[in-house]
């Protein structure tokens, strides 16, 4: 079958496309930003303030592989259109938040939104753009808009927070999110695939959100329970049993919303692990760095924004660079090399102190991360998608989304328990007498999981990733289920 024309319209959808995903990433660093803000005004404790960022990923992760699917079966356009309304509304919603929980409430609701947005803009990205040299290009555009929705997040975020006040960070989503369904009609070529069969596998999203949001609270929670206590064991068994009832359930649907076959390929297992972790350190380091700028050193929020710059500029960098080189020098070297700056940053900020100076102790810590980031971001996101047929594409694009927003929700977790834990430790066995001094231990230790956790990303990424493999020519015309997925 002959290859369909390219869209003569796909830059106009792609600007479109990363518009909505800029509004998206731009969000998630705004609140970063917010944090203390938001923390003082709604009396927010340590321990659950980390809930404003996990809420909002956990059920992004969790539903996005069924926004996936809902997109490949019910028209992609369509069902972004439907996913950027409900974003747009619960952005609202957030900025109305009288409470904790009716932000995190809010939160949870807003991540519906991007849960069916996202997945479902990657796939009309890999459906629009032909795989190899121009879908890379794509998607490097793709991944730059993240360091740039991070830099006017952290650059508008700030004078937001210290002037009209932070629920106008979340106001600003309203008119992109308008302009987004306005413009979609006009600028995006509806497809999907045909099936006579329509099936959404929503025992399989049920069992896997629960797992996943069992994992997150499990690991909130251990800190102040104990890790070794019955509840917290308890909640680590539980959101294993949750995980083999998905793969139980996905083994046995008609039309499962993971088809374990795709489990096949060593370079989908390998960059959806490896986004994962790339995700916790992309979410826990301006974590834990927001707090230590502005309660350590004593920086105001635009300050914050503005000194911090590097970082998202840095993720530009590295995801343009990356898209050309994944292709040259494989996958393999180039996210490589993106965890080997994380690492570096991660023990460069571990020397955090007390009386500390923009560029004696934060300035090389993000000028190594902004381009590890980029570099793991846009390689692992090509890889997700690589020997993927197109009417699979929501399923795959779903699936790294998933590993994306859920390895940031467990690495916020991961980082905010630990800083809490060294905290309170310093506390106990020094009094209270020098909480800056404490505060900072526990940071200290808090940037120290990004090492670890840069680590476990760089060994995943050289066992599993491999050169890239190019999809079969396969028809947008058949059916879901049969085994399209390329090996390698």
């Amino acid at each position: 079958m002959a290859a369909a024309a390219p869209d003569p319209r796909r830059w106009y959808a792609l600007t479109l496309l990363c518009g909505t995903f800029f509004m998206v990433i731009l969000d998630a660093a705004i609140v970063v930003v917010a944090l203390p803000s938001i923390e003082a005004d709604l009396g927010f404790s340590s321990q659950d303030l980390q809930w404003v960022l996990s809420a909002y990923a956990l059920t992004f992760g969790g539903l996005l592989l069924l926004g996936g699917r809902a997109a490949d079966l019910l028209g992609r356009r369509r069902v972004f259109m439907v996913g950027l309304g409900f974003f747009t509304v619960a952005s609202l919603i957030c900025g109305l938040a009288w409470s904790p929980g009716s932000l995190i409430a809010a939160r949870g609701f807003q991540g519906i939104g991007a849960a069916i947005m996202t997945p479902t803009a990657m796939s009309i990205l890999s459906t629009t753009f032909e795989e190899g040299a121009e879908r890379n290009k794509a998607l490097g555009v793709w991944g730059a808009m993240a360091g740039l929705g991070g830099t006017a997040g952290w650059l508008i975020g700030g004078p937001l927070t210290d002037g009209p006040g932070w629920p106008f960070i979340f106001y600003i989503n309203i008119p992109v999110g308008v302009a987004g369904i306005l413009l979609s009609p006009v600028l995006l070529r509806d497809s999907r695939v045909s099936t006579a069969r329509r099936s959404y596998d929503p025992f399989g999203a049920l069992s896997v959100t629960a797992a996943m949001g069992l994992l997150v609270y499990a690991v909130v929670d251990a800190p102040a329970t104990g890790w070794s206590d019955p509840r917290t064991i308890g909640l680590f068994a539980g959101s294993a049993l949750l995980l083999a009832v998905f793969v139980a359930i996905e083994a046995r649907a008609k039309a499962p919303l993971l088809p374990l076959r795709f489990l096949r390929s060593r370079t989908i297992v390998g960059a959806n692990l490896g986004t994962f972790v790339f995700s916790a350190v992309g979410y826990a380091l301006p974590f834990v760095l927001t707090l230590y700028a502005q309660q350590v050193l004593g920086y105001s929020a635009a300050k914050f924004g503005w000194s911090s710059i590097v970082l998202p500029l840095g993720v530009v960098v590295g995801a343009t660079a990356g898209q050309s080189l994944a292709l040259k020098v494989g996958f393999r070297p180039v996210a490589s090399a993106g965890f080997v700056l994380l690492a570096g940053s991660g023990l460069y900020l571990t020397q955090v102190s007390v009386g500390g100076s923009y560029f004696g102790d934060i300035f090389i810590g993000l000028a190594l991360a902004g381009p590890g980031l980029g570099l793991a971001f846009v390689t692992l996101s090509i890889a997700a998608l690589a020997g993927v047929a197109d009417h699979e594409s929501g399923l795959a694009s779903g699936l790294s989304n998933t590993s994306f927003q859920i390895g940031g929700a467990v690495g916020v977790a991961v980082a905010s328990t630990i800083v809490i834990s060294h905290t309170g430790d310093f506390i106990a066995a020094n009094g209270p007498g020098n909480m800056p001094l404490a505060l900072t231990e526990g940071f200290q230790a808090g940037f120290a999981t990004n090492i670890v956790f840069a680590a476990i990303g760089l060994a995943i990424v050289l066992a599993l990733l491999g050169r890239p493999r190019k999809a079969p020519e396969r028809a947008e015309q058949i059916e879901i289920g049969a085994p399209q997925l390329a090996r390698d």
